[in-house]
């Protein structure tokens, strides 16, 4: 980009692209440059999708924008809760209003087309929309809104049961369709057979922060622990340790620091059952831990692991647009 451009960000997928700069004369400068490239093979920015706002002040009635129905927006913190590296403001990206709308339609649609379905069919074809959409926003601040989508649901869940049972009791109807009445809470669950089939929760996904890949690392570079711990798989281990580096965070449990490259490692099994290889019975260990373990001399305190602080971007004007 042009030097005067020096310092912007630019962050594309497919052909929405946003330029991030604390200055608003670079920005547009920036959008002024992008046009005359986008001239030269024909293309043009769309007006109703091209606009220039700033994340963290009110302009033209707005404050951030959506980016691949992410909202990106900063909020103005306390010195005491913003820390110093923060300045007074904190950035928080979650789902957009617009995903959330789309995303609730979806689920509507689904409700009302199983008016007459068994539950167990309704439950079947929400729960890998559920799955889907929940993992797609996994990584930002999203546990405010994934619990107001699963109150949102649970209105229209009472709504089917209602038209489904009009004379009957709320209690009939929470009984015969939730679990509230027999010990397991407010879950929409059905027997299908011998096994109990539920629908799944927006909030039963963990929130996991993205972490970015260290400068130096390569694929290429034979730190499978590193790549293990990061991917769940690597051509060079088994798929159960690989897993398992992946599940415990690249941590041995035992003496709570991290596996390296050179470490020799064990399976350990925690009920000493070795023909259950169940993913809960199952735990990786140092070779010298694995030996400490079966002695009886192993630390019995579980990992605390550190809590994971979420990125920050610098506030700036942001010119959001698509191609």
């Amino acid at each position: 980009m042009h030097s005067y451009c020096k310092g912007a960000r630019v962050i594309r997928y497919a052909d929405d692209l946003v330029v991030i700069h604390p200055e608003r004369q670079v920005i547009d400068h920036a959008q002024q440059l992008l046009s005359k490239w986008l001239q030269k093979m024909g293309l043009a920015f769309k007006p109703s999708k091209t606009r220039i706002c700033h994340t963290l002040n009110p302009m033209e009635g707005q404050v951030g924008f959506d980016f691949l129905e992410f909202a990106v927006r900063q909020y103005r913190m306390s010195k005491y809760k913003s820390g110093r590296s923060m300045k007074g403001f904190k950035t928080i990206i979650q789902p957009s209003r617009t995903a959330m709308h789309r995303h609730v339609q979806r689920l509507q649609d689904i409700v009302r087309s199983h008016k007459a379905a068994p539950q167990a069919a309704l439950i079947q074809h929400l729960n890998p929309i559920i799955r889907g959409w929940s993992a797609y926003f996994c990584a930002q601040c999203s546990k405010r809104a994934y619990a107001k989508l699963d109150y949102l649901l649970y209105q229209k869940l009472r709504a089917w049961a209602n038209r489904r049972h009009p004379h009957k009791s709320g209690h009939w109807r929470a009984s015969r369709y939730w679990l509230v009445n027999h010990g397991g809470g407010w879950v929409f669950a059905t027997k299908q057979g011998n096994k109990l089939m539920r629908l799944r929760t927006h909030v039963e996904t963990l929130i996991v922060r993205h972490v970015k890949v260290q400068g130096s690392r390569s694929p290429f570079d034979g730190d499978w622990s590193y790549w293990a711990t990061r991917m769940g798989k690597h051509p060079e281990l088994p798929v159960r340790i690989a897993k398992l580096l992946k599940q415990q965070q690249g941590k041995c449990p035992n003496c709570r620091l991290y596996f390296k490259s050179d470490d020799l490692l064990e399976v350990h099994h925690v009920d000493g059952n070795h023909q259950n290889n169940k993913w809960d019975n199952l735990t990786l260990l140092h070779q010298h831990c694995h030996d400490q373990v079966h002695s009886g001399v192993h630390d019995k305190h579980p990992v605390v692991e550190e809590p994971c602080e979420a990125t920050s971007l610098k506030h700036g004007f942001a010119d959001q647009r698509s191609g």
